[in-house]
């Protein structure tokens, strides 16, 4: 690799933090700029693509399989790249963001994947994201450790052939970097930030560990945005001076128009592929953000009522399944977000219950693997998968020809017998207002009534609230939902977070700050793509 020219890259608005030239070098940030210079024009294309399509969608309340691209889906001869052997049993994946203590505890976890995670389970402090990538960079060379100033437990990493492989997510494409930008004061794509920090410094280093850099890819909405990634990829490689398909990359089907160019995804990145996973509540956000004017036929029922088994969300489900093993690629089903309860035994029953069923379900749909969000979750969730995998690594064998699922399928919201509640709107709020002021502190996966909350259950909940109020929602209690209704109950929800943590506590956090920014994206007559993008502008460090 011939010597880097110095980086046109400028660090600005942030405070110098511990170890930060030790992530920030001057080679690291001369690829982040290459990658920049390269590939930003192109990310700005496909983010206009996508207000382009939604418009699209806007007016004909429809969406349908690409005819452009049929040849791709009538080509039964490709297939992705092997797999690695690092990446070919992945019955149990656990996820957490890249904070010292979780990076332990995630590789020690018993699971066989984890998600480190830089998009929704991470707020985008500079913080997180630079000693998030000195934990990863520590954790490889077995300099990492952890002792709990609360407890003074200590934690430390096992044998390295009893660790979790490492698949990292970096931030979707339309997230920018503030703290990081070129000689225009451009700001550089916080996906090409954590991306490429986490390859140069790592890449040859997981190859020596007979592992490689492996990402997830999230918030994809179209085949091309994949076709980037590859391009990406094609160049990161070459510049570091390691093999072609080296990089392996799962893709989150966590948008409705992703769901009708799984094939298209997969045959862009086949050299790099190494699986789609069904994400849910991204999934659901999607549907509500793309089709929020489509009418009555489009409005979802409280979060928690559209379960994997609705018509639906099995159509997309089994479409997947189908989709990866006819191109030899893994199938990774959704997440556990149940958080083990230390002080009700009763509750963690019913829950576990709940875990098990679903992940039986996956299982036998032939998943090949599944997500769970706490490490007590993982041995229930790898008892479903040993009893239907047994000694086989996965199930891509298992073609799933007999899924047939039609354009309409996926959106066929109205099947589902459920309809909001008047309680759906409470609880939304309150894990809206309860989430984003922990966001607002630089937590990205918080713990929220024994579940674990991520920047995707904020989307839904926000977006529920948004929809359920422009469609003229009546519920069971014959109230409207209305923005007098949202404001009701979010004043309700800060005056009883308030009696619940004390003067003190509450005048401390951001709850108010919080509030406001919920009712702001839930209420608005223009509705905000993501939610982040107006809290990322409130975001201090």
């Amino acid at each position: 690799m011939s010597a880097p020219a110095p980086s046109p890259l400028a660090i600005v608005d942030a405070e110098p933090l511990p170890r930060q030239e030790e992530v920030l070098t001057e080679a690291a940030l001369a690829f982040v700029a290459e990658l920049h210079r390269r590939f930003t024009p192109r990310r700005d294309e496909l983010l206009a693509r996508r207000a382009q399509r939604r418009a699209e969608i806007a007016r004909t309340s429809s969406l349908d399989f690409l005819p452009e691209t049929a040849d791709v889906r009538a080509d039964d001869s490709w297939r992705v790249a092997p797999c690695p052997e690092a990446l070919n049993d992945r019955r149990v994946e656990i996820t957490g963001p890249t904070d010292r203590k979780m990076t332990i505890n995630a590789l020690n976890s018993g699971a066989r994947v984890w998600l480190a995670d830089f998009e929704d389970a991470s707020a985008p402090t500079w913080e997180n994201v630079v000693t998030g990538q000195a934990n990863l960079i520590d954790a490889y060379t077995r300099s990492i450790d952890f002792t709990d100033p609360a407890s003074g437990k200590s934690y430390a990493l096992r044998p390295n052939e009893e660790l979790a492989t490492v698949v990292m997510r970096p931030r979707g494409w339309h997230l920018n970097e503030r703290h990081l930008v070129d000689a225009d004061g451009t700001q550089v794509p916080g996906a090409l930030v954590d991306f490429g920090l986490y390859f140069f410094h790592n890449a040859q280093r997981l190859l020596d560990l007979g592992k490689g850099p492996y990402f997830y890819l999230p918030k994809t909405e179209s085949h091309l945005e994949a076709r980037l990634w590859n391009e990406v990829f094609v160049f990161a490689q070459d510049y570091v001076g390691i093999s072609q398909g080296t990089i392996r990359a799962t893709v989150l089907i966590e948008t409705i128009t992703a769901a009708y160019e799984m094939e298209e995804i997969l045959y862009e990145l086949r050299d790099h592929a190494s699986g789609l996973n069904a994400g849910r509540w991204d999934y659901l956000f999607s549907i509500v953000k793309n089709f929020r004017d489509g009418g009555p036929k489009f409005v979802l029922p409280d979060r928690n009522a559209v379960t994997m088994t609705a018509p639906f969300m099995r159509a997309y489900t089994e479409l997947l399944v189908r989709t990866c093993h006819k191109r030899g690629a893994h199938a990774i089903g959704g997440m556990a977000a149940f958080i083990p309860s230390r002080r009700d035994a009763e509750v963690n029953k019913v829950a576990f219950e709940k875990v098990r069923a679903d992940k039986d379900r996956e299982a036998n749909d032939g998943f090949d693997g599944s997500w769970v969000a706490h490490p007590d979750l993982v041995p229930i969730a790898m008892e479903s998968f040993d009893k239907v995998l047994g000694d086989r690594p996965n199930q891509k064998d298992r073609l799933r020809e007999d899924v047939h699922v039609e354009a309409a399928d996926l959106i066929a919201i109205d099947s589902l017998d459920a309809k909001p509640t008047y309680a759906g709107l409470v609880n939304a709020v309150q894990v809206g207002i309860r989430y984003i002021e922990a966001w607002l502190r630089g937590m990205g996966a918080v713990a929220i009534f024994n579940l674990m909350e991520d920047a995707a259950t904020a989307e839904i909940s926000r977006s529920q609230i948004w929809q359920w109020i422009n469609a003229g929602v009546e519920f069971e209690n014959g109230e409207k939902a209305t923005p007098e209704l949202a404001r009701k109950a979010a004043a309700e929800e800060l005056a009883a977070i308030r009696a619940e943590i004390g003067e003190e506590a509450f005048a401390a956090g951001h709850w108010q700050q919080a509030h406001d920014l919920l009712l702001t994206v839930a209420l608005d007559e223009d509705y905000a793509d993501f939610l982040t993008l107006p809290a990322y502008e409130q975001l201090r460090g």
